[in-house]
């Protein structure tokens, strides 16, 4: 069975977006990267909502994306790519589905299907639902050293207390610190 995974930076304050989206404060450096490419590697699928979507189709196809970072453009244009949206019409980056219904049928499904880890990246609000279904099998919070007061929290609209199991940090050079959990079963 795949596992879905979701994956966030954060502040210290556990905000992954500050005020009017801002994400400038995300440390990524060379050391990031080389994470961000093994974490893709581990991976064949990747899901949004739609404004996390919308954000990634405007970089990762670009020639500048490309140009820039042409590993992870590679791996994030090459993987499959699930957009969850009611609003959206089309999807038009390549190897993307769009699914404007029956969410948690859609994910369950995914999880029986072979294939290797589903990732999800940022998407607040597709992974308040899959958390508050118990569908997120392990969750990859990045603590940036920072705190910014305010913005959307990365755990918004969860009304049920979850546990959790550490099973892994790694502290990156520039102050990151990665925690990877599981759920308690």
């Amino acid at each position: 069975m795949r596992k879905i995974v979701l994956f966030n930076l954060t502040s210290l304050d556990g905000y992954f977006e500050g005020a009017n989206g801002d994400i400038s404060w995300h440390h990524v450096d060379e050391e990031f990267n080389e994470f961000a490419i093994a974490q893709l590697k581990t991976a064949d699928t990747l899901l949004f909502g739609r404004k996390t979507y919308e954000l990634m189709e405007g970089y990762w196809p670009t020639e500048e994306a490309i140009k820039n970072d042409p590993v992870v453009a590679g791996l994030m244009n090459g993987h499959d790519k699930i957009v969850f949206s009611k609003s959206l019409k089309k999807a038009g980056w390549h190897h993307t589905r769009l699914i404007n219904e029956n969410l948690l049928d859609e994910v369950k499904k995914l999880k029986s299907m072979p294939g290797k880890d589903v990732l999800i990246f940022g998407s607040a609000d597709l992974s308040s639902s899959l958390i508050e279904h118990n569908l997120i099998d392990e969750f990859r919070v990045m603590i940036n050293p920072v705190i910014l007061g305010n913005g959307i929290p990365l755990f918004k609209n969860i009304t049920t207390k979850i546990g959790l199991q550490l099973l892994k940090t790694k502290v990156f050079g520039n102050g990151n610190v990665l925690f990877i959990y599981i759920t308690k079963k």
